[in-house]
């Protein structure tokens, strides 16, 4: 098993100015760091280098995602406005999406970057990718930056693939804490590209990612939501894979599927309220992985998302890239034992009853197709 990895310095020198928590520093707020800053990332890369993963890993150098690229999902205007803010001092790009000087051009990187890693999946280099990008992307719609994200990276990939890959079917599969509302958007009446996100029941963006919410046009059906209780863990998780992700994969049989890879589900994030841990990811990754081996011969482009513990982000990913790798490290969580004895990590009866309500909607579109 090969798996690419795609990295740039550059990522990190995107600036969120001071805040605290997610809020700009200003008034009542004393400054501190915002907590979509590069240390998670930073510290990810870090440990894959020091548990010796790093070199098992096929590097995949990013480029600048093009004018014609980002025009695919976002607006002239927006990606103007965005440039020009950058090129003098920063500015917010929409909703609690602040950036500095710069932050343009690191943002094409990142979309070009998720961009590059489909490629060298598509091509066969690797057989499988994770691209560990900042800014982050999920959020971001046509014509608006949203919860830290400049440009929609996901979809912007599975855009390219689409039109000039001539990729036919691909399956979107987000299981950040929040809900992932630009790549749903992006796709929300196209039955060729099937949207799967799991997050945290009502959170950020608020009022998004219902049950109910399963597409419009000729996508309904190809977009499923499900919006787990604060509160769930690892058995709620793995319910929801295997009752919810497996089947709509089988489903839907995709040629190539993404995975945004937010790990602020974790027990120890300080933006989410749900209790994953790092075993948890890798038993999802494994799903994942086997469903892309089922369907389109292993063929996984997972992008880094949310995560906001510096102290749990790098030991959820490193479980996360052993099992795309197939390689383990000699690294142990340290935090595991701990988080595995969390009270009410198994399934819940009230976390089991939306997870079906949402494996309902199964029956709209794909199992027909």
């Amino acid at each position: 098993m090969k798996t690419g990895f795609v990295w740039e310095e550059s990522f990190m020198w995107h600036d969120t100015g001071s805040a605290a928590a997610f809020l700009p520093a200003r008034g009542p707020i004393q400054p501190d760091t915002h907590a979509e800053n590069p240390q998670t990332k930073r510290r990810l890369r870090n440990i894959l280098e020091v548990s010796g993963l790093l070199e098992e890993l096929e590097s995949i150098d990013a480029r600048a995602a093009t004018q014609e690229e980002l025009r695919r999902y976002h607006t002239s205007e927006y990606i103007d406005e965005i440039r020009e803010m950058s090129e003098e001092s920063g500015g917010d790009a929409g909703e609690l999406t602040p950036f500095g000087p710069g932050s343009f051009e690191i943002a094409k990187l990142a979309a070009g970057g998720i961009i590059e890693a489909t490629d060298a999946v598509l091509n066969g280099t690797v057989d499988n990718a994770y691209a560990l990008v900042r800014p982050p992307g999920h959020h971001a719609e046509a014509d608006e930056g949203r919860g830290f994200c400049i440009f929609s990276n996901v979809a912007l990939a599975a855009m390219h693939a689409r039109q000039e890959r001539s990729v036919d079917r691909i399956a979107v599969v987000d299981f950040d804490v929040h809900h992932g509302n630009g790549t749903e958007k992006a796709f929300i009446d196209d039955s060729n590209v099937l949207t799967i996100s799991i997050h945290q029941d009502n959170f950020y963006p608020a009022g998004e990612g219902k049950v109910e919410d399963v597409g419009e046009g000729d996508g309904r059906g190809y977009t499923l939501n499900l919006p787990l209780p604060p509160g769930s863990g690892v058995g709620a998780y793995e319910e929801a894979f295997e009752q919810l992700v497996q089947p709509a994969l089988s489903a839907f049989d995709p040629d190539l599927i993404y995975l945004a890879s937010g790990f602020d589900g974790s027990a120890l994030d300080p933006l989410g309220r749900m209790m994953l841990h790092s075993e948890g990811y890798r038993r999802l990754t494994q799903i994942l992985l086997d469903s892309a081996d089922d369907h389109c011969d292993g063929r996984l482009v997972a992008t880094h998302e949310g995560g906001y513990s510096t102290a749990y982000v790098p030991f959820a990913g490193l479980a996360t890239i052993e099992e795309m790798s197939g390689k383990s490290s000699d690294v142990e969580d340290p935090f595991l034992d701990t988080l595995t004895e969390f009270g009410y990590q198994d399934l819940q009866p009230h976390q089991k009853d939306v997870i079906d309500a949402a494996a309902e909607n199964l029956n709209i579109a794909l199992v027909d197709n």
